[in-house]
């Protein structure tokens, strides 16, 4: 059987199930939290949110639509409009690739928060993904994947990382007659430019 996108296999859940995961770089700024009130309030709920069933302890884990979830928390008339339930559509995905699809889903609506991506990747490294993994399924290129590691400030995170030759080791002998002769340098040509007293 062909794969079937999980939205066609969308279900009513209480929202008392649903709970926010621990990693969404998402932020809305208020303005743009209001018009999604306005939005859910004037057509519904158009989407469904997109969750994790977690079978230990029958709940939901959101993986992308925390605003939309938010926004049921936030307003009665919502709530009870919808009968404190939201749509979910559910997928069975290990933490690392639901992360990557919470990246993939603020990414295509262009909002993320930076020290929040910047501990994605930490937790990914983590995990044991590689730049090549994080690149291919969050969509960033080599020297985004670096900013981010860096400000973490994790010496871990570099362990991978191929430096460049900029830095070689030298030779403590072939420093010393270096400074030797940059000393004699200097000095001779200070003498030549002193003038005659």
């Amino acid at each position: 059987m062909a794969f079937k996108s999980p939205v066609y296999n969308v279900i009513s859940v209480p929202i008392e199930k649903i709970r926010p995961n621990t990693y969404n770089p998402n932020s809305v700024a208020p303005p743009e939290l209001k018009l999604l009130y306005d939005s859910i309030k004037e057509d519904g709920y158009t989407m469904p949110v997109v969750c994790y069933y977690k079978k230990d302890e029958d709940s939901y884990i959101l993986v992308d639509g925390f605003h939309r979830y938010r926004i049921m928390l936030d307003y009665p008339d919502i709530y009870e409009r919808e009968g404190g339930c939201l749509p979910v559509s559910v997928i069975d995905k290990p933490i690392d690739e639901r992360m990557a699809s919470t990246i993939r889903h603020n990414r295509a609506r262009g909002s993320h928060d930076v020290d929040l991506m910047s501990n994605i990747i930490k937790e990914l490294h983590e995990l044991g993904r590689s730049d090549a993994w994080i690149s291919k399924h969050l969509g960033m290129d080599k020297d985004e994947i670096l900013r981010l590691k860096q400000i973490t400030g994790l010496a871990a995170l570099f362990k991978d990382v191929k430096f460049g030759k900029a830095w070689l080791p030298t030779d403590p002998k072939k420093e010393e007659l270096a400074a030797e002769e940059k000393e004699e340098a200097a000095a001779a040509l200070e003498e030549e430019f002193t003038p005659d007293r």
